[in-house]
């Protein structure tokens, strides 16, 4: 154990803070503040802000050459309202860190505490706080900004805390670790008119009608292969609400969702056929675009085994992960670098992610902090 019971009893209180200063996606702004202030008292070699967004990233660097080994965690919460009775609950109306990415934040916080007591013998640490996870837009917005070209890693690791696995555990595969998804609105244009004369105007409901079960009969779902697609109609709006107008405008959402990024290109090619055939059987002008782009996570087998030596080092009990549904964009940074993301047990008993009640566990800071000091030792000494 690097972290001292001093420095927990102030990392839990650095966490309570956080999730009680909720700020959704793009919004991070006072959340990066709060963590370049710790940073400044904690002394990294380099901290570079205003990355991607609001991302921070601290540097701590060994004598010798090296690699880089970056470690992330993220800085946004949901657009949902807490409902726990917590004394640090959210004061935020409307928002909540209702993913457990305050204890992420926290536990690099411990890592970064640890490093600037005794810094890697070679290469470097890389501690990224990202902007926008939530929405997909973050990882991406990091990796084009000029500045992250200087601390590009070739390692990078992240975890994710995880309800329903005993609290403590891990979870880890090599392969595909989330799946790729993204968010198709389609928007189609008639013509309103009075509801008593309908006929005189152009109405989108047939489309809508169709393309409600046609859109989800393009991905069953089923089991997590090659193959696997998922198409969930989201939100769906007809008209205004109202009972004296024939609508003329309708909106249809659908998450479009497949194992890979391989898979995603023909899926989305289907969609849009479908909705396109629709509107032009009925008369209808049609746009569609896209939103909440994610790529799906890989688990680099090298990086895999790096965790489990860390894993087996620190005995944390830990196993096979199976594929998630979800969607996380760290697999971006895979592209670039040797990447893994593995679970954390957050408790058999806990809320699930996104739930209002959802409270990460303070328990997990001092272990989380500890794998990653153990994954920078046995990496770079």
């Amino acid at each position: 154990m690097f972290l001292t019971n001093h420095d927990i009893v102030d990392l839990v209180e650095l966490r309570h803070q956080l999730h009680a200063s909720p700020e959704i996606s793009g919004e991070e702004e006072a959340t990066a503040r709060r963590i370049v202030a710790v940073l400044e008292e904690i002394g990294p070699d380099r901290i570079v802000t205003r990355l991607g967004g609001h991302g921070v990233a601290a540097v701590f660097n060994g004598t010798e050459p090296g690699p880089a080994v970056m470690f992330r965690c993220e800085l946004d919460a949901l657009p949902i309202e807490e409902i726990g009775r917590l004394p640090y609950r959210s004061t935020m109306p409307g928002k909540g860190h209702l993913c457990g990415h305050d204890g992420h934040m926290t536990i690099l916080t411990g890592l970064a505490r640890g490093l600037a007591r005794n810094r890697p013998a070679r290469g470097s640490v890389v501690l990224l706080f990202q902007p926008a996870e939530e929405t997909g837009a973050g990882a991406a917005a990091v990796i084009a900004d000029s500045k992250f070209k200087q601390i590009a890693p070739d390692f990078a690791f992240a975890l994710h805390n995880m309800p329903g696995l005993p609290l403590g555990s891990a979870r880890l595969s090599p392969g595909p670790a989330n799946c790729a998804s993204r968010g198709m609105r389609a928007v189609l244009a008639g013509k309103t008119s009075h509801a008593s004369v309908p006929e005189a105007g152009l109405s989108p409901m047939r489309a809508v009608a169709d393309l409600m079960p046609s859109l989800t009969a393009l991905g069953p779902g089923g089991d997590l292969d090659s193959g696997y697609r998922l198409v969930t109609v989201t939100h769906a709006r007809l008209g205004e609400p109202a009972f004296g107008i024939a609508p003329g405008h309708a909106e249809i959402w659908a998450t479009l969702r497949t194992l890979t990024d391989d898979g995603m290109s023909g899926l989305v090619d289907q969609a849009e056929a479908l909705v396109r055939e629709a509107a032009g059987r009925y008369g209808l002008e049609v746009t569609v675009d896209y939103h909440d782009v994610f790529y799906h996570c890989e688990n680099d087998p090298e990086a895999v085994d790096i965790l489990r030596a860390a894993f087996d080092a620190e005995e944390v009990p830990h196993g096979e992960a199976e594929i998630m549904r979800g969607s996380e964009d760290f697999g971006l940074f895979g592209r670039g670098a040797k990447s893994a993301m593995f679970l954390f047990g957050s408790g058999e008993g806990s809320p699930q992610l996104h739930n209002p009640d959802f409270d990460f566990p303070d328990a997990l800071i001092e272990p989380g902090a500890r794998i990653f000091m153990r994954v920078v030792r046995n990496l770079l000494g």
